[in-house]
Order: structure tokens, then C-alpha cells, then sequence
């Protein structure tokens, strides 16, 4: 692995550094998705996905709104991007973001920033006729551009939608590729916010660190993490799963009130959002003492990571990157599908799981090329031969010229021991809490 030390600016803005430079970030999106779109067969695309909308249009209406498919945005070949945003947030778009303002100076209203809403996951009447609206908005964009015979490409969308815009004459097609294409090398601003993302974690790893111990609750840890990013100004705390003991084989995949006891293994993924980009963000911990079998199972899990990472590299594939990782059936899955996301990668950006994808079940038929700029999460799981306990490490990395870089920094390569450490001193039960530094498989078994 080659390091290209990536800055970690401070998020303010200063005169005396040159920082991340988000007119460049907007602009440098765009053009990509422009890119992206030209090579392709289609006319326009058209969104739905919050990712996407953010993406092309640079705007931003708050979380509440991820899950509702009531905004959309229309990208045309050779044109700019329009946004129809629901209520009063068309109104702020045409206040607050002079990039969507495309008038011709005689006084109307920017042309970038429209109301308009769908179909609210079906919560409006059908006979309300908002897909029916929708569809008789993108329309007409279309003839304006002289396109309206030309294959239109939608991310995501209601069936009602596109019934309305097929009623319309429209071709309407898979446009996701587009997007995600574009989406798939990062520009400099893009690495620069997606590290600071992962510096916030680090921090909010810490303070876990020093937080677990017997007697806590798995909600509470969430909590705890919670707050960190939430101080340090993250905009969205998508999820933290947090699993402890025996909760930990096989890996559920969401957090409990679990009580916390001592010798349990725990880990942690972390999942926030800094001015839109994600991370994806995994550390295992042993709780008081690490048992053996829980010691082995890290190792092992470390290795299949360190030995993923040794192969990250411009020209590298994702099937070169699976290779290395065990087969479902050598860690008690059926197959590669009842075992997805245990040895696993995925693009990280505007969304946790964007391209590439690195999976035994896809990449070694459809491998995908790495390529320079690309930022991705690497996962790698290994359960212990206790039966209950298990190990989980991700790390998220920057494809460099000449290798790669990893920008996920709170430590992982032993298996740390948090909490009090238990031992006997001349017969007699001793507990201590050490300083971190020294918490490590390296006296896990009770040694001093």
C-alpha cells in the first residue's frame, strides 16, 4: 500500500489555506454527470433518488425527505439540471443557490428551481392526478430540447410515474448506470469530505472506546456515537449497528438492548453523513478479556483484509480482491447469496453502497477495473470457534496512482480490549483499567 498523505482540512472556510473548494465540487459533479450521460443512448435522465437530485443539482432539503420520492430532477443532454422540490424549498432554491438560476435577466424566476411534487408513495389520491403532472412537466422540458422521442432514463420511481410518463409517449429506460457511473471516480473535494467523514468516526470511536464496559446497553453505545457526530457537526447519522456477544454469530445487522457483559466480544459499524458523504465503518472489540477463540477469529479476520488491501491498485480488479477471501461454505453459509455482505466492498459516496461492488456472488463472473480516485469500503468477517463470538473490520480506502490509501484511522490491527481488564495478583481478583494505548491481544489473556 502506498500513502499520498490525504489532507484532513478543518470544515471551516480560511483565507490562509486553500481548502475544500465547494463551487469546484458542484461544478466538477455536473460536468461528470454530463460526461456520463453524452456516452450513453439517452436523451435526459431523470431522478427520484436523493443521492442522485444532491448530486446534480446541489441542493439539499433535510433527511426527512430520503424515503419519500416527492422531489425530482431532470438533467437533458446539453442542458442544465432543473429541480422540482417540494413547497417552500423551491422558493429557498431560488433565494440561496445562484447555480440553479438560468434567467435571462428581464426579472423572471430562475429557471433551475421549480415546485413541483410526486405522488408521496402513493399517499395522494389516484385520481389526484400528480403522477399524471409529473409526467406532463418532464414532457414538456423534453420537447422544449427537442428530445421527446429520445430514451429517457430514471433512477428510481413510482409506478404511477412512469405509467404517466408512458402515456406520454415517453421511452422510459433504466437510468441508474448513468448516475452511478458518474458517481464511480471521486473528484479531489469529494475525497477531501468523504476523509473528513471518516475523521469524525475516528473520533467518535474513541469515545465509545472509553465508554464500553459490562453493563451498558447496545442503544446506549448508539447513543454515545451518536452524539460525537452529531457535536462534530455531522448532517445525518444514518445508522449505528451495534452487536454484542452472542448476538455477534451470526451478525444481525442491527442493534439491540442488549446488556453488555464481560468477555463479550462486540463490534460497531458506523454510518453518518458529512455534507452528504457517507462512511462505512466497522471496528471489533472484546469487552474485559478476549478469549482465545476470539483472538483467533480477529487474526484471521485481519488477514483476509490485509491481504485485500495488498492487492488495491489502479488496473486491479474486484475479482483479484474476492479471490483472496474465503468461499460462503468455509464459514458455515449455504452459499455466496445466504453470506452477501460478510466478505464485501462497496463504492462509498453519496450513498454507503455505490460502484464498485465486490462480492464473490458478482465479481468473479463481472469484474470490475479499479481505477485512480475511486473510493470504496472493504469488509471482511470471520466467525470463532466458539460458536457465538465473531470478528468484523472495515476499512475504507482511496485508490492512489500507484496503490492505495486508507482513510478509516481509529486502530484495527490487534483486537483491543476495552473496558476494565480482569486478573488475579497473588490470588486475589485485581481489576485495573488501562490507558488504551496498551489494551491489545498482546495481555488480552490476562497477562500484565
Amino acid at each position: 500500500m502506498v500513502a499520498m498523505a490525504i489532507r484532513t482540512y478543518g470544515p471551516g472556510a480560511v483565507d490562509w489555506e486553500e481548502r475544500i473548494d465547494l463551487d469546484r465540487l458542484r461544478g466538477q459533479r455536473l460536468a461528470r454527470l454530463h460526461e456520463s450521460l453524452n456516452r450513453s443512448t439517452l436523451g435526459a435522465v431523470l431522478s427520484f433518488d436523493f443521492a442522485n437530485i444532491r448530486y446534480m443539482t446541489a441542493t439539499h432539503i433535510g433527511t426527512w425527505a430520503m424515503d419519500k420520492l416527492i422531489r425530482f430532477a431532470l438533467l437533458v443532454r446539453d442542458g442544465e439540471p432543473v429541480v422540482w422540490d417540494f413547497g417552500s424549498a423551491a422558493r429557498h432554491h431560488q433565494l440561496y443557490n445562484p447555480w440553479l438560476d438560468y434567467s435571462d435577466g428581464k426579472g423572471g424566476p430562475p429557471t433551475g428551481a421549480r415546485a413541483g411534487i410526486s405522488t408521496l408513495r402513493g399517499a395522494f389520491h389516484p385520481d389526484a392526478g400528480i403522477a399524471e403532472d409529473v409526467a406532463a412537466k418532464i414532457a414538456g422540458e423534453l420537447r422544449e430540447h427537442g428530445l421527446a422521442n429520445e430514451p429517457l432514463g430514471v433512477d428510481v420511481a413510482e409506478m404511477p410515474v412512469l405509467a404517466a410518463l408512458r402515456a406520454e409517449g415517453i421511452d422510459v429506460v433504466d437510468g441508474q448506470q448513468v448516475f452511478l457511473e458518474a458517481r464511480r471516480i471521486k473528484t479531489g473535494d469529494e475525497i477531501a469530505l468523504l476523509t473528513q467523514a471518516c475523521a469524525m468516526v475516528d473520533a467518535a470511536y474513541e469515545e465509545l472506546y472509553g465508554y464500553l464496559r459490562p453493563g451498558v446497553r447496545e442503544n446506549e453505545c448508539v447513543g454515545v456515537v451518536s452524539k460525537v457526530l452529531y457535536d462534530l457537526g455531522s448532517e445525518y447519522v444514518e445508522g449505528v449497528n451495534a452487536i454484542s456477544g452472542e448476538r455477534c454469530s451470526p451478525h444481525p445487522h442491527v442493534y439491540s438492548d442488549r446488556l453488555v457483559r464481560p468477555g463479550d466480544p462486540a463490534f460497531f459499524d458506523i454510518l453518518h453523513s458529512h455534507l452528504g458523504y457517507r462512511t462505512c465503518y466497522y471496528r471489533t472489540f472484546a469487552v474485559g478479556s478476549a478469549s482465545r477463540a476470539q483472538r483467533d477469529a480477529y487474526v484471521r479476520c485481519r488477514a483476509y483484509m490485509d491481504q485485500a488491501i495488498a492487492l488495491v491498485r489502479p488496473g486491479a480488479t474486484t475479482a483479484d480482491i474476492v479471490q483472496v477471501w474465503p468461499r460462503a461454505e468455509e464459514f458455515g453459509f449455504a452459499d455466496e447469496t445466504a453470506a452477501f455482505a460478510l466478505q464485501y466492498g462497496h463504492g462509498v459516496g453519496l450513498s454507503i453502497w455505490e460502484k464498485p461492488i465486490f462480492s464473490r456472488l458478482v465479481s468473479l463472473d463481472h469484474p470490475e477495473v479499479l481505477e485512480e480516485g475511486m473510493v470504496f469500503a472493504l469488509e471482511t468477517y470471520w466467525p470463532a470457534a466458539d460458536g457465538w463470538s465473531a470478528a468484523r473490520i472495515e476499512e475504507e480506502l482511496v485508490v492512489t496512482a500507484d496503490g492505495c490509501e486508507v482513510i478509516t484511522k481509529f486502530p484495527a490491527e490487534e483486537l483491543l480490549v476495552a473496558g476494565r481488564k480482569y486478573w488475579t495478583v497473588g490470588g486475589e481478583l485485581d481489576t485495573r483499567r488501562e490507558s488504551q494505548s496498551h489494551l491489545n491481544t498482546s495481555h488480552a489473556d490476562g497477562v500484565p
